[in-house]
């Protein structure tokens, strides 16, 4: 007679799994990110011209990205000192709101099919 042998892995255990692989691919996602900001800034400041508003746009939007440099002590060039006044500050406070719209918008539709889940299985 054959025997077959299931393996059940405990809720616990994938529950810990899920954790730690979204914790690995945040690390790295930030990693990417943060290498991207710094060659990205480096670049930009090399421009002789003042920076518009598609640059203020860009840095806006990568200015949150460059947190966790600056949190370790890496000088990230956030805001063009030679701009060009009111399109540059103009870009760059949509790409910062664009950039905010798109993580919270991410978030809260993430915690909002959470708590949806939650509700359905109480």
């Amino acid at each position: 007679m054959t025997t077959i042998q299931v393996k059940v892995e405990s809720p616990a255990a994938s529950s810990r799994a899920k954790i730690i692989r979204g914790i690995l691919t945040v690390a790295l996602v930030a990693f990417f990110l943060g290498y991207a900001v710094r060659h990205l800034s480096a670049l930009l400041d090399k421009s002789p011209e003042p920076a518009g508003f598609v640059r203020g746009l860009l840095q806006g939007a990568l200015m949150p990205c460059a947190m966790p440099l600056l949190a370790f002590g890496r000088d990230v060039t956030i805001y063009a000192a030679n701009n060009a006044g009111v399109p540059y500050k103009l870009g760059y406070t949509c790409g910062v709101n664009a950039c905010g719209a798109i993580f919270f918008g991410l978030f809260f539709l993430r915690l909002h099919r959470w708590r949806k889940r939650m509700n359905g299985k109480t």
